[in-house]
């Protein structure tokens, strides 16, 4: 007899985050419940919400940045019953603290 293992799932492979240069948004995607869910957020509103003051912010370098906190972010809008694609905005970030 032959010791063969069952073919075990294959580990989805998860696209990079991007910047989508014709909507202005990086896309990614989170793992939620065991399950990848696509999301974007518009370069303005990472621009105004981590780099206000600077001119020239790469959109992507800000996402890789706070990832964990868009990431969260996202996991609180589907629980909130967002669908897929969720599109983050301003109001779906945690406010900045005052120093």
């Amino acid at each position: 007899m032959s010791a063969l293992q069952p073919p075990r799932p294959e580990e989805p492979v998860i696209p990079e985050p991007f910047f989508h240069l014709a909507s202005g948004t990086v896309r990614f995607w989170v793992l939620v419940d065991d399950q990848y869910v696509g999301a974007s957020i518009r370069h303005d509103v990472l621009h105004y919400r981590y780099h206000p003051n600077q001119a020239d912010d790469d959109p992507l370098a800000t996402y890789a940045e706070n990832a964990a906190e868009l990431h969260a972010a996202v996991q609180r809008r589907v629980a909130k019953g967002s669908i897929e694609p969720v599109m983050l905005r301003g109001p779906d970030l945690q406010a900045v603290p005052a120093s």
